[in-house]
């Protein structure tokens, strides 16, 4: 895996989980008590050898900056290769892009000076394990221009859903582009791998035609004229999409076959933080749930993930919540359904209720 290079993106489809994306790119949403969903690819990238990685930021990247730091968590911190960002813009003009296709335009002059035969493009708003390399292994022996990673699962409405339909050998016949349907699919992962050369070759001709969409201009014609294959992603998926989706990825962790399939075997590396233990008192009642480094928890806590610095007052009862770092709960407080983002205060006796279909969201910094 010496031989691939991976960029991955940070900042696509934000507007899909407005409420996390006010203040961070989606990369750099805070996940499961103490992550950041851009860890999950960048750990199988790096778990999979892969050793060079482009970071697509777009905007509200300090987060994402302050995370990554040099790349020393996940060993890129390299004088050759190692962790790069790359900058968000689609060309000299020095104009944002709003799209996936001008996204690359911007790391075109990364992948002509990478000297890997192979490219691997993936997003960050998903929770898997993926070894990239059994990916190269199987696209070379399909003799295939582009392998595209999916994911079968019962696929909801969301706006950003690829579908696709594969023959028996594993090619891909079709895809359906935002798709509606609900139902058993096919779900297209946004894991894409091909070789550099033909990578770039493809992109320079939709530039060169004027051409704005990734999945209609590059990934459709080759799917007619070229040798497009399907790789199955077995096991855990979750995806990012909506805060709806944020919330059961996160509550999947409660599970815990779910919890050591994600968090067994290779690890999961993420930024370091040293912090005292969580101190939980002889007043507290906590239940099957995930409490991080640093909490005080004095009441009541079922069914949650309290991630890093949270304290739970005397009295209060947080149940089925997500709380994020730094958060104060105070006396008396009733929380059922809520995800709080970081820095939050909820003063003594606030009572909060969501549903699991549409929790209750605090920005982050409130005050209540």
């Amino acid at each position: 895996m010496s031989s691939t290079v991976g960029v991955i993106f940070t900042s696509i489809n934000d507007e899909h989980v407005a409420e996390l994306t006010k203040v961070r790119s989606k990369g750099s949403i805070p996940y499961g008590g103490r992550y950041r969903l851009v860890d999950f690819v960048l750990s199988n990238m790096v778990n999979s050898g892969i050793t060079t990685v482009g970071m697509l930021t777009k905007n509200n990247y300090q987060s994402l900056m302050d995370h990554l730091g040099s790349g020393k968590e996940w060993d890129l911190a390299r004088k050759e290769g190692g962790l790069i960002l790359l900058p968000p813009y689609s060309d000299e003009s020095e104009i944002l892009y709003t799209n996936r296709l001008e996204g690359l335009k911007g790391a075109m002059a990364f992948l002509k000076k990478a000297k890997e035969d192979f490219v691997v493009l993936a997003d960050s708003d998903s929770v898997y394990k993926l070894d990239y390399s059994k990916v190269i292994e199987e696209h070379i022996a399909n003799n295939a221009d582009i392998t595209m990673v999916y994911h079968e699962h019962e696929c909801g409405d969301s706006p950003a859903y690829i579908l696709m339909d594969t023959d028996g050998d594993g090619k891909v016949k079709s895809i359906d582009i935002n798709a509606k349907g609900k139902g058993l699919r096919k779900h297209y992962i946004n894991v894409f791998v091909a070789r550099t050369t033909y990578l770039l070759s493809l992109l320079q001709k939709v530039i060169a035609r004027g051409l704005t969409s990734f999945s209609k201009d590059i990934i459709l014609p080759a799917i007619k004229t070229g040798s497009v294959y399907a790789y199955k992603l077995e096991g855990y998926y979750g995806n990012v999409d909506s805060l709806q989706s944020f919330y059961k990825s996160n509550m999947d962790l409660l599970d815990k076959d779910i919890r050591s399939e994600i968090f067994g075997g290779r690890d999961v590396y993420t930024k370091v933080n040293d912090a005292p233990p969580a101190k939980i008192t002889a007043t507290a009642n906590v239940k099957n749930s995930l409490v991080h480094d640093g909490c005080l928890i004095e009441g009541t806590v079922e069914n949650c993930i309290l991630f890093r610095n949270v304290i739970v007052r005397e009295g209060a009862h947080l149940k089925n919540c997500i709380i994020m770092s730094e958060n104060f709960i105070g006396e008396d407080c009733n929380l059922s359904y809520v995800v709080t983002d970081k820095d939050c205060a909820i003063s003594s006796g606030v009572t909060l209720a969501g549903c699991e279909q549409k929790p209750y969201f605090v920005n982050k910094g409130s005050r209540i």
